[in-house]
C-alpha cells in the first residue's frame, strides 16, 4: 500500500467551493479500483491551507483514477482556486489501522 499527500493553498475566495468539488471527487475514489482510504484536511491555523492524504494499492491504480470521468471534470473545475501549484509526496505505508 501506498500513501500520497498533496498539499495546496487556496485563493482566499475559494475555498467553500474548493471543498465542495474535492468532496466529489473523494467520494468518486471510492469506487476506483485499488482505493484504500482518502482523508481531506483543512489547516487550523491558516484556513486557506489544505492537505489530502490519499491511500492506494498502487501508484497504477492511483494514475488510473485521474482517467475517471468525474475526477477530470473536476480537474477543471478546480483550475485556478489554488494559490500555485501543489505539492505531492508518496509513501509507502508501513502500518494502517482501523479506527475505534
Amino acid at each position: 500500500m501506498l500513501t500520497i499527500i498533496t498539499r495546496v493553498r487556496l485563493r482566499s475566495d475559494a475555498s467553500e467551493h474548493w471543498d465542495e468539488v474535492m468532496h466529489r471527487r473523494v467520494e468518486t475514489a471510492k469506487d476506483c479500483r485499488g482505493w484504500v482510504a482518502a482523508q481531506v484536511l483543512k489547516g487550523r491555523d491558516d484556513r486557506l491551507a489544505r492537505v489530502i492524504v490519499g491511500v492506494w494499492e498502487s501508484v497504477e491504480d492511483w494514475a488510473a483514477w485521474h482517467d475517471d470521468p468525474t475526477f477530470r471534470a473536476t480537474r477543471q473545475e478546480l483550475g485556478g482556486e489554488e494559490d500555485g501549484p501543489g505539492e505531492s509526496t508518496w509513501y509507502e505505508t508501513l502500518e494502517l489501522r482501523p479506527g475505534r
